[in-house]
């Protein structure tokens, strides 16, 4: 069978798994190379973080825009126009002859890598029906599980080998022939009712977003009472704020905050973003405790971080088999309770606990966050207009950024509180208990999900009705 007679449903899943994958990926490789590249350009730490956090704000600077930009010019033009953004970036970084081209690389790295997910969820979701998502996510997945677990890995096998330039020259190869394969096998779609470009929406939201990215990234490391953050932080509110205001004033605005009156969005958004914290929050921490608390190599701690993406993988294939059975609720409180045991377990990781015992609670936190990510995603969707799925991924996106922000400035604010470091375990373990309670938080929430409300998701007609039938007469 040639290229041409592949499904639409493979094109857009390998399009979408293979750039979300490099999006992803390039958020963990290049905290290895900061060091390196410190040295390099004969800055300090602190500086080279720059290369980081730029590329974070730029991220959040578009999001917003991206469910608008692919509704009105095309999902796969646009997409394609920022994966070709992503990968030039991607060569620019690579060749940067000093820390200020290096920033702006990565200013316009993110300008391209933040619109890849929101407008690549979208096309997925327009070609899968709701009662085959599920089934979807097994494949989708892999990127979010895989390339923040190997980035690590990968990025200090790079340094060590080659140069840290090489974290940026490996996103060229995948880059280029997955915008080819799209190029020629994608299918375009646009809405006709997107509207004119909100400018209020879009600056208000950009940059307020961006400002309170910055603020909570950098707070722990800054100190949350300096001028810097407490501006950043209070101006982003602020603008935040003023978006909410203005968009539900404009008859077609940027952010569609209308959706949120969608109780089940409304909820599992909430549940991303509070569990999405403790998770990514976790991943922050311990590769910190591994190194700088227990004195192992960045090499060892990606290979001991490693089997959380196994975990994430087999617990997709059981996550996609129970959760019509389970229903999402009962399935995304099983899955945070279990990834809250795992952040429990790790609070008694020490200098003499063996490595395979740590890998194994690394692995059972990624089978409790797939039981989580998974249905959680299936179900958000359920009740949102086939002509809103951009804005609605827009939204979800957003959430699970600023969940990854929170995570960082809570667990990093702990660890500085506590004087975490070589020999001193308590602020880790610290960080970690706090991780488990974001976990606990987001299964209550998730208690207040109906299953009635994702029915469509959950297997045949009749098990939809017979599920509506049950919460109906016990309402």
């Amino acid at each position: 069978m040639g290229l041409r007679q592949l499904s639409p449903k493979v094109v857009v899943s390998v399009v979408f798994v293979a750039a979300l994958f490099l999006n992803i990926l390039d958020t963990t490789i290049v905290n290895v190379a900061l060091p390196t590249i410190a040295a390099q350009f004969h800055v300090t730490a602190a500086d080279a973080g720059a290369v980081v956090v730029g590329y974070l704000l730029s991220l959040a600077l578009v999001i917003p825009a991206s469910g608008w930009l692919g509704d009105r010019f095309g999902s796969k033009r646009v997409f394609l126009i920022a994966l070709a953004i992503f990968t030039v970036a991607s060569a620019l970084c690579g060749v940067a002859q000093s820390l200020p081209q290096l920033v702006a690389f990565r200013l316009l790295q993110g300008l391209g890598g933040g619109m890849l997910a929101p407008i690549g969820l979208a096309m997925l979701y327009r070609e899968f029906p709701l009662a085959e998502r599920m089934r979807v996510n097994r494949v989708l997945i892999l990127p979010t599980a895989v390339a923040p677990a190997m980035g690590p890995v990968l990025g200090g096998l790079l340094v060590d080998t080659l140069s840290w330039r090489w974290v940026f020259y490996v996103n060229l190869p995948v880059g280029v022939l997955t915008f080819l394969f799209g190029l020629f096998l994608l299918r375009e779609h646009r809405e006709p009712g997107a509207g004119r470009f909100d400018v209020a929406g879009f600056l208000l939201s950009g940059v307020g977003f961006a400002l309170l990215m910055y603020a909570l990234t950098e707070g722990a490391t800054l100190g949350w009472g300096s001028p810097q953050i407490l501006i950043t932080g209070a101006l982003g509110v602020a603008l935040l704020a003023a978006t909410v205001l203005v968009e539900l004033r404009v008859a077609e605005p940027m952010l569609d905050l209308r959706l949120f009156g969608d109780r089940l969005f409304r909820t599992i958004n909430v549940v991303q973003l509070v569990s999405t914290a403790g998770f990514l929050g976790t991943l922050f921490v311990f590769p910190l405790l591994y190194q700088s608390g227990l004195g192992v190599s960045a090499w060892q701690t990606g290979l001991t971080t490693f089997p959380e993406a196994v975990g994430v993988l087999l617990g997709t294939q059981i996550a996609s088999r129970v959760y019509s059975t389970l229903g999402p609720r009962l399935h995304i409180v099983l899955g945070v309770v279990n990834a809250a045991v795992a952040m429990m377990l790790l609070t008694l990781v020490g200098p003499a606990t063996p490595q395979w015992l740590v890998m194994l609670i690394m692995f059972y936190l990624g089978l409790g966050m797939s039981n989580n990510f998974n249905p959680a995603q299936t179900a958000a969707f359920a009740q949102v207009p086939p002509t809103k799925t951009g804005r609605a991924s827009t939204l979800y996106n957003s959430g699970r950024q600023a969940g990854s922000a929170v995570g960082v400035a809570v667990l990093g604010s702990v660890l500085a509180a506590a004087g975490a470091g070589s020999g001193h375990l308590l602020g880790y373990q610290l960080a970690f208990v706090v991780a488990a309670a974001l976990m606990i938080g987001a299964g209550a929430v998730a208690l207040l999900i109906k299953d009635r409300d994702a029915a469509a998701t959950m297997a045949t007609p009749a098990r939809a009705q017979a599920v509506e039938a049950v919460e109906t007469a016990g309402a």
